[in-house]
């Protein structure tokens, strides 16, 4: 397929109307890797507000079990994103799944449309930078309106309508609350952890160092970490940019070849009853 066909056919579609199934192309075919890599640091910046990185370490579920932690996410969001989205009955029941795993602990209206703001403002921005090509009007408009959607499904009240509107209440919550929060430093290398996990022994210190160049110094001093070195900041910056112009050149994703999640915690498939924390997992069980 042509590079652009699948902006085209985004073009085609209605953000207001067909945000779940834009989000989608988006997501499985347009920018598989660089969302991924965008909600990772977006799941990042929660961290450093202390009521949400408290609550995490309280949880332990990222001290204990990191990794499942991280694929519970991952799976929750592909359950909410593939084929018919929130509206399928698989969406469905990823919401519930996600609605009643949150609804055992005290998380307020801000909190959680804080977290649902990074999932929207920190893609588009980390597209205007790294992406092979920044995000169109129409994918900007349909990822605000499928976050919204979600937000709703949760119960949510006064979801911002616009993505200026998502971006501002980012910026000005994190200036309001990031602070130094030693629950929060704990999340924050315990999830630094999980991301060297994947590289082999030797490796790891390069991949630590990797996530810290991609961290801004605000992050940074409320998680208490230290700051890279200015020269790896500019090498990681650098790399990405051409990696950018690399994928620019190759052929758009075959339709045969969506994106799909392939978490370590479930080599072997996954049911909704098995995601979430273990006191979850073991409800599901005796109801099942």
């Amino acid at each position: 397929m042509a590079r652009y066909s699948r902006l085209r056919q985004i073009q085609e579609l209605d953000p207001e109307r067909d945000y779940q199934e834009i989000y989608r192309i988006s997501t499985e075919y347009e920018f598989p890797w660089d969302v991924n890599r965008a909600l990772e640091l977006a799941l990042f910046r929660t961290y450093a507000v202390p009521s949400v990185g408290g609550l995490l370490d309280r949880t332990r579920e990222f001290a204990d079990r990191g990794q499942k932690r991280y694929d519970d996410t991952v799976v929750l969001l592909f359950e909410m994103t593939r084929d018919g989205g929130m509206d399928s009955q698989r969406g469905r029941a990823a919401v519930r799944r996600m609605n009643k795993i949150h609804g055992r602990y005290s998380i307020s209206n801000d909190d959680f449309l804080y977290v649902l703001s990074t999932f929207v403002v920190v893609p588009v921005r980390w597209m205007s930078r790294y992406g092979w090509r920044p995000y169109s009007t129409h994918e900007v408009r349909a990822t605000v309106n499928n976050f919204r959607h979600m937000a709703r499904l949760m119960g949510l009240k006064d979801i911002p309508e616009t993505y200026e509107e998502f971006s501002t209440y980012l910026d000005e919550y994190e200036q309001k609350h990031y602070v130094f929060n030693e629950p929060s430093r704990r999340v924050a290398e315990a999830t630094i952890a999980i991301f060297q996990g994947w590289f082999p022994g030797f490796l790891r210190p390069f991949a630590r160092r990797g996530v810290l160049a991609l961290t801004d110094p605000p992050l940074l001093q409320a998680l208490g970490l230290r700051r890279s070195p200015r020269a790896l900041e500019v090498a990681a910056d650098r790399v990405l940019r051409a990696r950018a112009l690399a994928v620019r050149l190759l052929p758009a994703r075959p339709d045969s070849m969506p994106k799909k999640p392939r978490p370590r915690s479930y080599r072997d498939g996954y049911t909704l009853g098995e995601v979430g924390p273990a006191w979850a997992c073991e409800h599901a069980a005796r109801t099942s």
